[in-house]
């Protein structure tokens, strides 16, 4: 019966792959098609094509390929010269910009929105920032800090809810913070507050010492949560990869489709809302990696586009073509090591 439900929750994180790849590309397939580019082929996964089908009326061929790990939109011009007077290269530079930021902005609007769905599924676990108690071994209370006070900074980050506190704790907290506090309506800095220390596989985090007053779930406050707790992911994906290139965090903690479906098989065993939650961090971390500047990603077309903005005349096609290749190759034997990392550590 174990071996049948692994199977199933295996299958479910698969098609949570390949529903999170279909509105990333659903994003910039939307914007394509809203500025009338020639849409030559919509695919979901990677390598040969296991379905595919071509529309008689729009002439666009949809289709299923093999392995789960990508998609792509084929727009003509896209990566090649062409005649068509819709080709994705003889559109204005503020449209094709549009079309290719849209894939990641869906990834991160639509993790948003379920984000907003599960703050709503629990209104009483609103936590705020107003210290509430403090813990047995505390030791930030001896920089200052009170009970009643409601800290709004710290080391000149601004903290909003208890989530993107503890957060901010845990991350800066390995040093002396300062906090910025409201207390009886006025603002103090508290300096140099000190966390216990904790470890994680090796690396070093704060650990916040005190418990929090619960707000109460009004419309303002669900909106507000909701807000801050997407906003709080993306700063933290952005935040985890400035870690990994400055050495903070070790290539260990990297993760690819074997080790992602490993975690979502675990968060499924723990419930609906663990799972949901993880599909959302998935789905903004998504959203955000392909923002990045790098080749044969969102982000390094982005690059080239604002480079063909600024000279006023795009890049070579054969150029771009041949710095895109090139990231694409890197980036799948990146994916490669990544996935037999993953695979060695599942025994």
């Amino acid at each position: 019966m174990s071996t049948f439900i692994n199977v199933l929750q295996i299958i479910l994180a698969i098609l949570l792959f390949g529903f999170l790849i279909f509105i990333h590309e659903g994003g910039h397939f939307l914007f394509a098609r809203l500025f009338k580019v020639t849409v030559n082929e919509f695919a979901i996964g990677m390598g040969p094509k296991i379905f595919s089908k071509k529309s008689k009326k729009s002439g666009i061929t949809y289709s299923f390929r093999a392995f789960p790990i990508g998609g792509f939109v084929s727009m003509a011009g896209e990566d090649e010269e062409s005649d068509d007077p819709n080709a994705f290269n003889k559109k204005p530079v503020w449209q094709r910009l549009i079309i290719t930021v849209a894939g990641a902005a869906t990834n991160i609007i639509v993790g948003g929105l379920v984000m907003a769905i599960l703050v709503c599924s629990a209104p009483n676990s609103l936590g705020g920032t107003t210290v509430a108690k403090f813990m047995d071994d505390a030791v930030s209370q001896e920089a200052g800090l009170q009970v009643g006070d409601r800290i709004v900074e710290v080391d000149g980050h601004n903290v909003h809810i208890a989530d993107e506190l503890m957060y901010t704790i845990m991350r800066l907290g390995i040093e002396p913070v300062d906090l910025t506090v409201i207390r009886d309506d006025e603002k103090l800095v508290l300096e140099d507050v000190e966390f216990p220390p904790m470890s994680s596989e090796g690396i070093a985090f704060g650990s916040n010492d005190f418990l929090v007053y619960a707000e109460e779930p009004t419309l303002a406050n669900l909106a507000k949560h909701s807000f801050f707790k997407t906003t709080y992911t993306v700063k933290m994906i952005w935040e985890s990869l400035y870690d990994l290139v400055t050495g903070r965090f070790g290539v260990e903690a990297v993760s690819g489709p074997v080790g992602v479906t490993e975690a979502l098989t675990e968060a499924a065993d723990t419930g609906v809302y663990s799972f949901t939650y993880l599909a959302v961090v998935i789905s903004i971390n998504l959203g955000v990696m392909n923002l990045l500047p790098f080749p044969a990603l969102d982000g390094g077309r982005i690059l080239f586009l604002l480079i063909e903005a600024i000279r006023r005349k795009p890049l070579k096609m054969e150029v771009e073509a041949y710095i895109n290749f090139a990231g694409l190759v890197l980036l799948m034997i990146l994916m490669v090591l990544i996935c037999i990392k993953d695979v060695i550590g599942l025994f």
